[in-house]
């Protein structure tokens, strides 16, 4: 891969970027960054990595909030990146509750998809940093390399039978992205 092509990475946002309320973050107030995840997005931008999110969003479906209390939460998130001199190229979300079967929450696929659309690369063998099973059965399903953030649901996650290897599980994003910047 030349230094000019892009070098996709995605993120789940929830567990992963910021702390997982066990339900939704309604508005920008609850979005309360993990430890080093800032710095984290900082570090991948000044690598030459475009930073992606896939994140289910059901509160959408649920009529918990609408699309645009959303936008104003990744708003809120992308500025707070921005402040720490990260960037995030694009955030994809899932509308949909799980009973509703779509072709993009996650595990299936449809977020990634919209990704490439939208950044006119492949995500194929980019890693795909998440705290949930789903997550990393997305990551698999789509060819992407699973890693496993042990915040949010990835304590629970690391019984799966889907866990990804030892090495690439990690205590929070920032450790996860020194692996991947040393890879």
């Amino acid at each position: 891969m030349s230094e000019s092509s892009p070098k996709p990475i995605v993120l789940d946002r929830d567990g992963v970027i910021n702390e997982d309320l066990w339900g939704y973050v309604t508005k920008k107030e609850e979005f309360k960054p993990i430890e080093g995840s800032l710095l984290a997005i900082k570090k991948l931008t000044d690598s030459g990595f475009n930073v992606v999110i896939a994140t289910n969003q059901a509160c959408i479906s649920k009529k918990i909030i609408n699309e645009k209390q959303l936008q104003a939460v990744h708003d809120h998130m992308s500025l707070l990146v921005q402040e720490a001199g990260g960037k995030i190229d694009h955030v994809a979300f899932c509308p949909h509750a799980p009973e509703e079967k779509c072709s993009c929450r996650k595990p299936e696929t449809g977020l990634l998809n919209e990704i490439e659309e939208t950044l006119g690369c492949s995500l194929k063998n980019s890693f795909f940093i998440g705290d949930k099973e789903s997550d990393v059965l997305c990551a698999i399903n789509y060819g992407c390399i699973p890693l496993l953030v042990k915040t949010g649901y990835g304590e629970r996650s690391l019984s799966s039978k889907h866990c990804p290897p030892e090495e690439r599980c990690f205590n929070n994003l920032l450790d996860a992205v020194h692996y991947v910047l040393e890879a």
